[in-house]
């Protein structure tokens, strides 16, 4: 299939000029919004348009004067890592009325704005695209009594509205994360782990309640990420008897020797006649048939307080960009559109198709359809679902297939947060598989002497939350060790290999800047010869500049990023955050760079460097990596089991072609199975690194949000697609959880 053909948009002609552009928030606030309001922002004032903030939502819109106020770069800057919206949100009756939304298109016209960002749920997008609907009539109205000249009604004759959804409760159909989703789940993590903890020392049972009235992605994947006993969640209530299920369960579970159980309940978790399950329910239950010491806690809204996860940050700050993006190419019959990310790609869905399948999945709930409401969640949510059912509840012994293939599982390379849980993950879905399973500790060294011994169901437990690598891992590479590792499988008669391994912490360093005067960080990350940690780092962070290998850069280019910051700080900015891939040049090291920002900004501002290290490979993995470590890890060990039935004949296996030896990553928006020896052509060895990039892609827009005039590719942007129940197999594997 051919590729797109490049477009490059410059920024001579990407023109916003005669444009006004205006950005709110509305309803319930969520983490991120405030970069995706930032994108907005500066995109707009690059591509020459007028840019307004709307305070309060739509009550703001309503009542008009200070709460419509002028935009400008600097006032922006600083909010990229906070929390909530601080253009405010607010719910307005008034909006809902004819009248109210006469006095908002009244507002909207004296400023000449035609042009709307909304940041909200589906009830917020729903009012723009009636606002949008009535519009020419709301002006023709404001002719009629007196309130706008008739000349108004052609010059402003339609109104654009593009919606990027802020929701943390990840409701909304057609995108595969909402703004804030992410945050709420480190929320939710955080809790659980420190739960953990005191649930050990004590034996106790803890129960859970989060978020999610009509939607239970929050508790589905915080149980999938923690390894919870029990879920609950209103799309797929339990199935009558359940209570005893679950208590067979957190007993069987106890004897076992785990000390603690947790169970996680979303708050409109609803049985199979659609009647609540409360938290409270379950713990009386809990106490009265098992006796366990049960605790109750609900975490409220804590879920949607704290700083943006890196994740929130970059997904809020390429939605803000693409929405402008959006604005400038519509015309008066393009239909108001959600800008959506669908793996790694932001994508245009028309806004009331999602809005209308949003609402069949609760008319699925109210007439106890619940297969159908679960589907119209989305490949995501129903493979997070399957997902949880496979790892958490274990079939009897009895049930499970005979398949007579010994797998093993190792870690190689450098240890790296989700490791365990991809490998808890791979044991047992392979033990459901009928597979005996097997650990290989220390890598291929470990392997080559014989460190390898069956691995059971329950020895997995508690691994998910776990960082580093639990099966211990080296950088040491198979070649000097072939014949022993083929010793060893020959000796343990191992089938198959599953491999886990592979060729954000900037944000606290800016806060500290953010107390002190004129100040600029050089920061050090890892990744050998990839720059992809400082590239993203910077987006999320909001980073003045991030050099890295894979883009050559010389002293004229540090001298005009050294200028270009000092232009700044001489006007109102009053911090800097430049980041350094390690490798990215063996003559303009770290001590080079910093010594070059400290001279040449002297008298501007000072210079402080800090070089990360290996912390960024430590700490609890976040609620991302477990999910997706597990999701991934599960795909492969399915893959292996095809295979070996495959080439399974006269009671060996011949694993002798490409397609049985392959690498499972993301391309696009799908998890594709390449073999290895096709990514020979594909790979740079000597740097270890791909040759093409996708994240690429990506670096314009630190550049453009920094202030730099730049070329942005938007061969992936601009075409409004529509929503589909059910999208091809293989892009089940959405990159968001």
């Amino acid at each position: 299939m051919a590729q797109p053909q490049s477009k490059k948009i410059f920024f001579e002609n990407l023109s916003g000029a005669g444009k006004a552009i205006a950005v709110l928030t509305s309803g319930g606030d969520a983490q991120g919004m405030n970069a995706a309001v930032r994108a907005v922002v500066r995109m707009g004032l690059y591509v020459g348009a007028k840019v307004y903030f709307i305070h309060e939502g739509y009550q703001g819109m309503v009542d008009g004067g200070e709460n419509i106020e002028e935009a400008s770069w600097e006032s922006v800057s600083s909010m990229l890592q906070v929390g909530g919206t601080v253009i405010g949100s607010a719910r307005c009756k008034e909006f809902r009325s004819h009248e109210g939304r006469l006095k908002a298109a009244h507002n909207l016209v004296q400023q000449g704005i035609t042009n709307l960002c909304v940041i909200g749920g589906d009830g917020s997008l729903t009012g723009a695209n009636l606002f949008r609907e009535e519009w020419s009539g709301l002006l023709t109205e404001l002719v009629e009594q007196g309130l706008i000249e008739a000349d108004a009604v052609q010059k402003y004759s339609a109104l654009h509205i593009v919606g990027m959804v802020g929701s943390i409760d990840n409701d909304f159909c057609g995108t595969d994360m909402t703004i804030g989703t992410d945050s709420a789940l480190h929320r939710i993590i955080e809790v659980v782990d420190a739960i953990m903890t005191t649930a050990q020392s004590h034996q106790r049972t803890f129960v859970l309640e989060v978020m999610g009235r009509h939607c239970g992605y929050l508790a589905l994947v915080s149980a999938l990420a923690c390894g919870a006993d029990w879920v609950l969640i209103p799309e797929m209530p339990p199935e009558d008897g359940w209570e005893d299920k679950m208590c067979e369960k957190l007993s069987a579970n106890r004897a076992g020797m785990k000390r603690l159980n947790i169970i996680i309940v979303a708050e409109g978790a609803i049985d199979r006649s659609n009647r609540p399950i409360t938290t409270d329910n379950i713990k009386d239950l809990v106490v009265k048939c098992l006796g366990f010491d049960t605790r109750v806690t609900i975490l409220g809204h804590v879920q949607r307080g704290g700083t943006p996860s890196a994740f929130d940050r970059i997904l809020a700050s390429r939605m803000g960009v693409e929405a402008v993006l959006a604005l400038l190419e519509t015309t008066a019959n393009t239909p108001a559109c959600v800008v959506s990310l669908c793996g790694n790609q932001s994508v245009r869905l028309p806004l009331m198709e999602c809005v209308q399948m949003t609402q069949e999945v609760q008319r699925a709930m109210d007439g106890k359809r619940f297969e159908e409401a679960v589907k119209l969640r989305g490949r995501s949510f129903e493979n997070n679902l399957k997902t949880y059912k496979l790892l958490a509840h274990r079939k009897p012994e009895s049930e499970l297939p005979i398949s007579n293939f010994n797998v093993a599982v190792l870690n190689v390379g450098a240890p790296s947060a989700g490791m365990n849980a991809a490998v808890r993950s791979a044991v047992r879905v392979g033990i459901s598989e009928g597979h005996k399973m097997f650990a290989v500790s220390d890598g291929f060294e470990g392997f080559s002497k014989g460190q390898i011994k069956e691995i059971k169901w329950a020895d997995v437990g508690g691994w998910t939350g776990q960082g580093g690598s639990l099966l211990g891992t080296k950088r040491t590479l198979p070649a000097k060790h072939v014949d022993k590792i083929a010793e060893q499988m020959r000796e343990h008669n191992i089938n198959a290999l599953l491999i886990v391994g592979g060729f954000e912490t900037c944000d606290r360093i800016k806060q500290s800047a953010s107390g002190t005067k004129r100040r600029v960080f050089i920061i050090e990350t890892m990744g050998g010869y990839c720059g992809y940690l400082a590239s993203v780092g910077g987006l999320a962070a909001g980073a003045d500049a991030a050099y890295i290998y894979e883009e050559p850069f010389d002293i004229r280019d540090l001298q005009a990023n050294v200028e270009h910051l000092t232009e700044k700080m001489k006007t109102s900015i009053q911090r800097g955050l430049v980041l350094r891939n390690e490798n990215c040049n063996e003559n303009y090291t770290t001590d080079f760079i910093y010594q070059l920002y400290s001279e040449e900004g002297r008298g501007v501002f000072d210079s402080r460097k800090n070089v990360l290290g290996h912390m960024q490979q430590g700490g609890a993995p976040s609620p991302f990596d477990r999910n997706f470590g597990t999701k991934i890890s599960a795909k492969a060990m399915q893959w292996v089991t095809k295979k070996l039935v495959e080439t399974f004949r006269q009671g060996r296996v011949f694993a002798n072609t490409e397609d049985t030896c392959c690498l499972l990553g993301m391309r696009r928006r799908a998890l594709v199975f390449q073999p290895v020896v096709q990514l020979k052509g594909e790979t740079d060895f000597v740097h270890r690194i791909p040759k093409e990039q996708w994240w690429l892609k990506l670096r314009p827009l630190m550049k453009i949000l920094a202030k730099y005039k730049t070329s942005y590719d938007v061969s992936d942007s601009g075409q409004l697609e529509h929503v589909v129940r059910n999208r091809p197999k293989e892009s089940d594997a959405s990159v968001a959880m």
